[in-house]
């Protein structure tokens, strides 16, 4: 049986930072590249306000000064959003108040809106209700 999103989130609980052996996502060989987990992701969102778009390359930029790193991962930063936003979903239905407000850093527009169980024009609606 596959896992639920919330044994997803549960089982990434400690966030890593990695030097990079090569140059790659505009970053240098040396660097060190702090994979997030969902958790952090997840209390970052908690602290924006409503009404506001998450940019999700600043969020990379907070977690990764925030942590000591020089960049943050962004496809586990992807990964990762798109867990955090399930394990929301799955536990809270349509009960939007309850969650963590997403929908502020998904932008509807793109890939992960697509890929997410509630839909991109739930997106669309969420954030059109905040006035984001």
């Amino acid at each position: 049986m596959p896992k639920s999103w919330n044994e997803k989130f549960e089982s990434k609980s400690t966030h890593d930072i990695k030097v990079i052996e090569k140059d790659f996502w505009s970053q240098k060989a040396g660097d060190h590249m702090l994979i997030p987990t969902p958790k952090l992701i997840e209390d970052y969102v908690n602290q924006s306000e409503k009404g506001m778009s998450i940019d999700p390359v600043q969020m990379r930029i907070d977690l990764a000064a925030k942590l000591g790193a020089d960049f943050t991962c962004p496809m586990t930063t992807g990964i990762f959003t798109r867990i955090m936003a399930e394990k929301n979903l799955e536990l809270h239905g349509d009960n939007y108040e309850a969650m963590t407000p997403f929908w502020r850093l998904v932008d509807p527009k793109s890939d992960l809106a697509k890929k997410l169980s509630c839909g991109k024009a739930v997106i669309q609606e969420l954030r059109a209700n905040e006035g984001v």
